[in-house]
């Protein structure tokens, strides 16, 4: 694959002295640390590095580029879209915010529908009923989803920096300076290679970028220093960015020895995905679409370290337990075990840096939730930080906005993820009679089951909004139509979206230009509704009003989109 890189001399680099400490001292855990200095007197920085080129780390930074922003995307890998991910499915609120991208569709051709969702055998619920363009899951391997993604942001001008390993950071009040060590050589191409060292690394979701406006000049043992004005951590559970800024991970490993193969199989299941739990064994199926199948299975008492010997007759005997039959699998390619944990960072924040993915979140793979709740972060950032390097005055307090409003999202998806792996693995029988009940209650209680299927799927989610505001702001915008077209094609570029009614259309019209121009986008409803509404590019309501008068939609515009100044 092809791409243009930015001219290496308009970065600011320095030596990083041999032996320098690589850490940045914290007052406490979930506190911003104190400002530590530089060696010497750091320059004003620009743009963004994003350390991890997963999903997450792929989203921002295109998000950063379409922006404006100068990116930088760091990888500890080699670059390779590898096909060793666990992740296989997406769901509504995420194919949302890639329709925003104008992504979605794409994706959906290349993967697999499923508008039927199986839970602890007797649950099923229908996806159908979703309120959204998306009313079903997307079956899609990861690796697919990297390769749009990663598209995306060569297109618009990420520059990639791979075998680059963080080894600390200092921060200051102009910018951050990040120490890395490596090949770094800046790369645009790539192989779907499979080997063990890359699966480990997906597994753990460790990945690296390169720092937007930065470049790489060796110094004494091989160090060196990237400038940016915020560095983004994306780089997974071992997060080297999280670690430099000594926040904790506090949690526990959940499920130990759940093993992984690549399989063929003799007989096609008759389902999609294939799922659930007997007794002491767990296991799941799903096509990548080439031929294999990736198998996830889990047996109570065979709890060994990860790196205990994997055969395919111990992968066959779980799916047996758990499916009723092994399908005849066959010709594995390649089989590991890893451990399931749930941990969460206490602050997404530490002044100028900030984690998204797993570096601030994981937990089990039930429901799917993990590579969704990534990109959900991504989606959730991107545009607070092209708004503060563009100039917004209240910089600070919207970046504020990101823990405050992403945070609880991370803490109800451990919850709702660790609640469906302990009901799928109940053994007790009051434990087995709590999932009876829940099964029951859902089966019958239309609300409550709503609920559920909105927090798995990502729509359910609201943010806070401030007393008094309009009851829309902060809920998620649906899909609505548009006079001419519809909010999400609307949305495209990272724009926010003016809806007023159709005979006060005219009389904004020109809000959208000048220094406003690719960032607000001005539309009016195709029915006769009356609210005026400003959705955020992410897609939630900053605002609503069902009386607003030009001036206030004026000076409320001039919060959100302020004029464009030299970042």
């Amino acid at each position: 694959m092809n791409g243009t890189t930015r001219n290496a001399a308009d970065a600011v680099v320095r030596t990083a002295p041999a032996g320098t400490s690589a850490e940045t001292p914290a007052d406490a855990p979930g506190t911003a640390p104190t400002a530590a200095r530089a060696e010497v007197p750091a320059a004003a920085a620009g743009g963004v590095i994003v350390v991890g080129a997963g999903p997450t780390g792929l989203l921002l930074a295109g998000d950063l580029a379409e922006a404006g922003v100068e990116v930088t995307l760091v990888e500890k890998r080699a670059h390779r879209i590898s096909n060793l991910s666990r992740a296989f499915v997406l769901h509504a609120r995420t194919l949302e915010q890639l329709d925003a991208r104008g992504l979605a569709d794409e994706l959906e051709a290349k993967g697999q529908t499923l508008d039927r969702l199986g839970l602890f055998t007797r649950l099923t619920i229908d996806l159908g009923t979703l309120p959204s363009r998306f009313n079903h899951l997307l079956v899609l391997p990861q690796y697919e989803v990297e390769k749009v993604l990663e598209r995306r942001a060569v297109a618009a001008g990420v520059r990639f920096r791979y075998e680059t390993e963080v080894t600390g950071l200092v921060q200051d009040a102009d910018g951050v300076t990040l120490r890395v060590r490596g090949a770094g050589a800046d790369g645009t191409g790539g192989t779907d290679e499979t080997d063990a060292a890359d699966a480990a690394d997906r597994a753990d979701g460790v990945s690296g970028t390169d720092g937007a406006g930065t470049t790489g000049r060796a110094g004494p043992g091989g160090g060196e220093e990237l400038r940016a004005a915020y560095v983004v951590g994306t780089d997974g559970m071992r997060s080297a960015v999280r670690q430099a800024v000594g926040l904790a991970f506090p949690g526990r490993s959940v499920i130990r020895s759940v093993v992984l193969a690549d399989v063929r199989l003799a007989e096609e299941p008759e389902t999609l995905l294939t799922v659930n739990a007997v007794g002491d064994a767990f296991a799941f199926l799903a096509p990548f679409g080439d031929g294999y199948y990736r198998v996830i299975g889990w047996h109570r008492g065979r709890d060994v370290a990860d790196d205990e010997p994997l055969d395919l007759d111990e992968v066959r005997e779980i799916t047996r337990l758990a499916l009723g039959r092994d399908f005849g699998m066959h010709d594995a390619r390649w089989m590991s075990r890893f451990h399931s944990d749930e941990r969460q960072a206490p602050s997404y924040r530490v002044g100028r840096v900030l984690l998204a993915g797993d570096a601030a979140h994981v937990h089990t793979p039930a429901g799917g939730q993990g590579m969704n709740t990534g990109l959900q972060d991504a989606a959730n950032l991107g545009w607070k930080l092209a708004a503060v390097l563009g100039g917004r005055r209240d910089g600070d307090a919207l970046l504020d906005t990101y823990q405050a409003e992403r945070h609880p999202v991370g803490r109800s998806v451990l919850r709702s993820s660790g609640g469906i792996v302990r009901l799928a693995m109940a053994k007790r029988p009051w434990t087995l009679a709590a999932r009876r009940l829940l099964t029951t209650f859902l089966d019958h209680v239309g609300p409550a089951r709503t609920r559920m299927l909105g927090r798995i799927t990502g729509i359910g989610y609201a943010y806070s909004a401030p007393r008094g505001s309009h009851p829309l702001v902060g809920r998620r915008a649906p899909d609505v139509a548009l006079r001419d077209g519809r909010l999400y094609e609307a949305l495209r570029g990272g724009r926010f979206v003016l809806i007023v009614p159709e005979e006060r259309a005219g009389a904004f019209a020109d809000l959208d230009g000048g220094d406003r121009k690719g960032r607000l986008a001005v539309a009016s409803w195709a029915s006769d509704r009356r609210t005026a509404l400003l959705v955020r590019p992410d897609g939630h309501v900053a605002w609503a009003s069902e009386s607003a008068d030009a001036a206030e939609i004026g000076a409320v515009l001039a919060g959100a989109v302020p004029a464009r100044t030299a970042g």
